[in-house]
């Protein structure tokens, strides 16, 4: 697997950017691989239940002045259900979803905003305050 980038963010606030080449949607834990250190190194395991979100990026820095989109444009398709999720820090997230089952640890979100960093996002089900389908 080529690695990826990824932003991984904590239920309690912190995160790391970094690459990622074992993360599996059914597996409890993966390795990163921070950004400062290479990807020469090692890795730190993560617990997939420590976290809020994994955000898979298109690169680590973003456009520091693009403002989310919180909803979808008129007309605009989505790939599966359109949903929003606040998460339990209070961040709220809108997009489209073809796996959403809150027996399951986490799901797939593509962002309503194609112009946003963020490609698709995994959030972990523990980490959801209110999920709703628009």
């Amino acid at each position: 697997m080529e690695p990826i980038r990824v932003v991984i963010r904590y239920a309690d606030g912190k995160f790391i950017k970094g690459y990622t080449d074992d993360f599996f949607p059914n597996k409890p834990s993966f390795h990163v691989h921070p950004v400062e250190l290479g990807r020469a190194d090692k890795g730190i395991e993560v617990t997939v239940s420590q976290l809020k979100a994994i955000f898979f990026v298109k690169d680590f820095d973003g456009d520091p002045t693009h403002r989310d989109q919180k909803g979808f444009a008129e007309g605009q398709q989505a790939s599966g259900r359109k949903v929003e999720v606040t998460f339990t820090d209070g961040e709220v997230l809108v997009g489209s979803t073809v796996g959403y089952d809150p027996k399951r640890p986490g799901f797939f979100i593509i962002p309503a905003d194609l112009q946003a960093n963020n490609l698709r996002v995994y959030v972990v089900s523990s980490a959801v305050r209110r999920f709703r389908f628009l």
